[in-house]
């Protein structure tokens, strides 16, 4: 009942999370938006004392609990593990805990977040690293599959699905995360828990605090048989049926162990307060037994917790004469763009851990994971496949770290987070003298303004200048710019955003 009981939370929240990135529509963060919030990394980091509180007093109480259903990375290495158990059954064996491993790159980790060096700690952020896992190799299959089902919609004249573009954000952040499957499965299927029980930051500061956990499995030395089995079964390979103790640093509370003792010789019991043995041991016969009692026990608090394809080939772009359109490339910035609602270059930064679920929220297609060694796999902006639309905040509402603070839309049209550049050498009506005005069309702030390139002459060509005051740096002029490859006007990022 334990395992059962575990595995159903383990799976509703595995596939919220997935869903949550997978999701580009918007509609399913109303609902499942709190589980992202609930992962111990990002509350840390957005102040959400009363989360961590809570993920800890659970950690106290029974043990790694959140480490077996709350955390999408420990969760996929189980289903790694029921995997190769359909190959080969009793895997594991004890292991001594790595000390030499684990305390060190906690220690590590803490120093590179505390010291801004954020890009290189996120690497083994759990929470972070399943992110990447789902945004840069699981939606893009979903989102395949949604446009054969629109493709096929279309031909039923219906409109209960819609294309969405399909393109690599980033090279690197690809790289990085098939890197992280391939090790974080490797090691699951060789070794089962390995990750969390030596190398998880996470992992190991809630192994701290289960050393202590008031419920915990216990071993009945009267009742065991010495046969392995739950050794054998253990995934974090913390189970010494030899001297028949159980390291409960390493301990997930994934109750496996538990079902597959014959003898009954193992328990989730309360080990501070027990009870007297002989009345353990012997049942009244009346009322419920004291594993029914433990069971309802751990049903009432875990209900508690849980309350708290192929792709149809693109036609090419062309415009009125049939000449194919070149694709824009990325102009180079003095500063990158962050997100309205970031204050700052220096809080961005400080508190992004890079798991992207902005990047997957973003319905413009504006923010995509950075290739350089400073904001490694942190988003930023560029406008090339659309432009920041002053009304939308998908992404100040998904950020579950504080680095995107959600703005309303009235706030947003407020903030500059940039200022548009004119470059005259890819203006048409500078190089060619001829009359365009597009970016000015669209500016949202009236802040660009086309102006006589000869003040002297009366039919001079207008060129577009910008009034860096007015511009809230939103990227219509840029993306809009029908100068190929490098539009004629880019938006330069601000080092702090300035409201009015």
């Amino acid at each position: 009942m334990f395992r059962k009981v575990r595995t159903t939370l383990a799976v509703v929240f595995f596939l919220g999370i997935t869903a949550l990135f997978l999701d580009f529509t918007g509609t399913l963060h109303a609902y499942l938006g709190w589980m992202a919030k609930f992962q111990f990394l990002p509350a840390v980091l957005s102040s959400s004392f009363i989360i961590v509180a809570a993920i800890l007093l659970v950690t106290l109480f029974f043990g790694r609990f959140y480490c077996s259903v709350a955390c999408p990375l420990g969760v996929m290495q189980d289903g790694f593990n029921f995997v190769a158990r359909k190959v080969k059954k009793d895997r594991f064996r004890f292991v001594r805990e790595h000390r030499w491993i684990r305390y060190p790159l906690l220690v590590i980790f803490i120093v590179l977040m505390v010291v801004g060096l954020n890009t290189i700690a996120i690497l083994i952020a759990p929470y972070s690293a399943y992110g990447r896992i789902a945004t840069n190799l699981l939606q893009p299959v979903y989102l395949w599959i949604n446009n054969i089902f629109a493709g096929m919609a279309e031909r039923a004249e219906s409109y209960g699905f819609y294309h969405v573009d399909v393109w690599v954000k980033s090279g690197v952040s690809l790289i990085v995360a098939i890197a992280t499957l391939v090790v974080v499965g490797f090691l699951s299927l060789r070794r089962g828990r390995t990750w969390c029980s030596n190398i998880c930051p996470v992992g190991t500061v809630l192994g701290l605090v289960s050393r202590f956990s008031l419920y915990r499995p216990v071993i009945d030395q009267d009742k065991c048989r010495n046969c392995h089995k739950c050794e054998h079964t253990c995934k974090a390979s913390c189970i010494d049926i030899e001297n028949h103790k159980i390291d409960y640093s390493r301990c997930v509370a994934c109750m496996d162990c538990l079902s597959e003792c014959k003898f009954d010789a193992l328990r989730y019991e309360n080990t501070r307060f027990r009870l007297n043995p002989t009345i353990l041991a012997q049942p009244s016969g009346k009322g419920d037994s004291p594993s029914d009692a433990s069971r309802r026990t751990f049903l009432a608090t875990t209900a508690l917790v849980a309350g708290a394809a192929v792709v149809e080939a693109q036609e090419k772009k062309v415009d009125g004469g049939l000449a194919v359109v070149q694709d824009k490339q990325i102009p180079s910035r003095d500063l990158p763009l962050k997100p309205a609602g970031s204050l700052s270059l220096k809080n961005f930064s400080a508190h992004c851990t890079g798991c992207q679920l902005c990047v997957s929220a973003c319905p413009n297609g504006v923010l995509r994971p950075s290739d350089k060694l400073d904001s490694l796999m942190q988003p930023e902006m560029s406008f090339e496949r659309g432009f920041c639309r002053p009304e939308c905040t998908r992404c100040g509402e998904v950020c579950p770290t504080g680095a995107i603070h959600h703005v309303t839309k009235e706030e947003k049209t407020a903030i500059h987070i940039g200022f548009a550049v004119v470059v005259p050498d890819n203006c048409v009506a500078y190089s060619r003298g001829v009359q365009c005005g597009n970016c000015a069309r669209h500016c949202p702030s009236g802040a660009i303004l086309m102006v006589p390139r000869d003040k002297d002459a009366d039919e001079s060509v207008l060129v577009p200048s910008v009034n860096a005051d007015r511009c809230i740096g939103c990227g219509a002029c840029e993306y809009l710019c029908p100068s190929r490859p490098f539009s004629a006007i880019y938006v330069n990022g601000r080092e702090r955003h300035v409201n009015g």
